[in-house]
């Protein structure tokens, strides 16, 4: 049986760099390309980072129902297509979807049981620090980006796990932990792929037990949306 994991962020997160660890890591994991209709960024590869198509193929696969999900984010549609649960299936493998909120939402109508993961940065200073070194985006885009984040994080109640992504070295461990823990609930032998501290760390992560690392975050991006920020 194969587990879907949703991973989402808000855009300078660190979520790529964490999917790009795991994925040399964690073996029988399929990743998700996503397609999508916007350039590519700097040194990004057509079928490596994403799918690059032209919207107007784009609108045409999702007249054709070839997407598990879809979106329009900042004017750009991103999907999922359903090939790719169809192979990680046949292959026995999971697989980890890349997405945003919209499509998570999309998914998990599809696929009650997939198992969601939010990605929070420490603070929306450090985001912002993150989004400016990213050096990809005018300052009108930093703007959306930051607002758009805004209201994601208010959705972090939907997913199963939190993770706060402030040392990259701890949260490729927490991530791995939790892919892990889940597969070892799939097969009903925990102890086979999940020791001791392989559960610890993944149970810290749940949504239930980082409700004391939320609300700094949290007032972090409140306040500068009342300051108009």
């Amino acid at each position: 049986m194969t587990t879907v994991f949703i991973i989402s962020a808000p855009s300078g997160s660190g979520k790529s760099t964490l999917v790009n660890a795991i994925r040399k890591i964690v073996p029988h994991v399929d990743f998700s390309v996503s397609y999508t209709t916007r350039k590519p960024r700097g040194p990004e590869r057509d079928r490596r980072e994403y799918c690059f198509v032209p919207r107007p193929e784009f609108e045409e696969m999702v007249r054709r129902g070839e997407f598990l999900e879809y979106a329009d984010v900042f004017g750009n549609y991103y999907g999922t297509t359903r090939r790719v649960l169809e192979e990680a299936k046949r292959s026995g493998n999971d697989l980890l979807l890349d997405i945003d909120v919209q499509g998570a939402e999309q998914v998990k109508q599809k696929i009650p049981e997939a198992v969601r993961i939010f990605v929070l940065p420490p603070n929306r200073q450090e985001l912002e620090k993150r989004l400016r070194l990213r050096s990809q985006d005018a300052e009108e885009v930093i703007q959306r980006r930051l607002v758009t984040a805004s209201r994601e994080i208010e959705k972090y109640s939907k997913y199963d796990y939190i993770l706060v992504n402030d040392d990259l070295n701890d949260s490729v461990d927490s991530l791995k932990a939790i892919l892990l823990v889940e597969r070892s609930k799939r097969t009903g032998n925990q102890q086979s792929t999940a020791n001791a501290d392989t559960i610890a760390k993944a149970e810290r992560c749940r949504l239930q037990n980082v409700g004391d690392r939320l609300p700094p975050i949290l007032a972090s991006f409140a306040a500068a949306t009342a300051q108009g920020g």
